[in-house]
């Protein structure tokens, strides 16, 4: 029989048996939130839905996605200041045009700004080889812009979308790391054309859109998941040092009958003190800091 169709990017490695190593601090599993900003084309294009459209123009879906702009990002943001979490900001750069006092707010705090395509009413999985290409030099280029100069280091596509060329431009571009991939619960680097890339745990199941709007999940239920997560993760990582991401979309968790519930979660993880709290960057430069000082 033939082998089947690979990716080659990086080749099976079992979680046990690894090189091991601390994160800073000595901690064994660091903790970030990925906290998804987003602005969508009116009446047009992708996005998560309440409901099923009505007829005519989706004014429904596209206020309910707008509120978490306008309501509830800023209500998450008041939720990580009185906790001191720092936050990973995964950025649409339509929303430094749309909402530009939203994204300063997390530049002033000095979170990492994360490239998220240009909204995520499109999806760049399909798209020719130089189209993507431009779309991620003008997403490194705009949040820098917004960030004072400071490059972004990492990519998320909007949907998770990705060509079979998409490793290599983003290295090609000068990205570190995406987190397109959820292979592992350890950062892994994948061979592209140009130079190594990390892919950085991202979460597909501790998050909010899978969780709520496709499982139907209460708010409750949500913030029983990030304990539960948390709680499992925290005992496998005395056997390695392991990356829990938690990502959230704000007007999903923004909403007050979930803030709540998310508050719980948050408070519950920051109480340890045997967690790295950070951002997928730090992890980044921690991975490949770790890997070079392995014989």
């Amino acid at each position: 029989m033939q082998p089947l169709t690979s990716h080659g990017r990086f080749d099976y490695s079992p979680i046990v048996g690894r090189a091991d190593h601390d994160w800073p601090g000595g901690a064994r599993l660091a903790v970030y939130i990925g906290f998804n900003l987003e602005h969508f084309a009116f009446g047009e294009g992708l996005g998560a839905r309440l409901a099923p459209a009505a007829p005519g123009v989706d004014v429904l879906n596209h206020s309910w996605r707008e509120y978490g702009n306008r309501v509830g990002a800023w209500r998450c943001l008041a939720l990580f200041e009185d906790l001191k979490l720092p936050v990973g900001a995964i950025v649409n750069t339509a929303l430094a045009d749309h909402a530009p006092e939203l994204v300063a707010a997390f530049v002033g705090r000095g979170d990492e700004l994360i490239a998220h395509g240009h909204s995520n009413a499109e999806a760049q999985g399909e798209w020719p080889r130089d189209a993507e290409r431009a779309l991620l030099v003008a997403c490194r280029d705009r949040l820098a812009r917004e960030a004072n100069g400071v490059l972004p280091k990492g990519w998320l596509s909007p949907w998770i979308s990705e060509s079979h060329d998409t490793p290599d431009l983003l290295a090609e571009a000068g990205y570190r790391y995406t987190l397109n991939w959820s292979h592992d619960d350890q950062p892994t680097r994948l061979a592209t054309s140009a130079c190594p890339l990390w892919a950085i745990p991202y979460p597909q199941e501790l998050n909010d859109i899978p969780a709520i709007v496709a499982r139907q999940m209460t708010g409750a239920d949500f913030a029983d998941m990030i304990v539960d997560q948390f709680d499992e993760m925290l005992l496998q990582s005395r056997e390695q040092p392991l990356v829990m991401g938690i990502a959230l979309h704000p007007y999903l968790v923004g909403q007050p009958h979930r803030l709540k519930h998310l508050r719980r979660a948050l408070r519950h993880v920051a109480a340890s003190q045997a967690t790295w709290w950070t951002t997928p960057g730090r992890i980044c430069d921690a991975a490949e800091g770790a890997a070079s000082a392995q014989p």
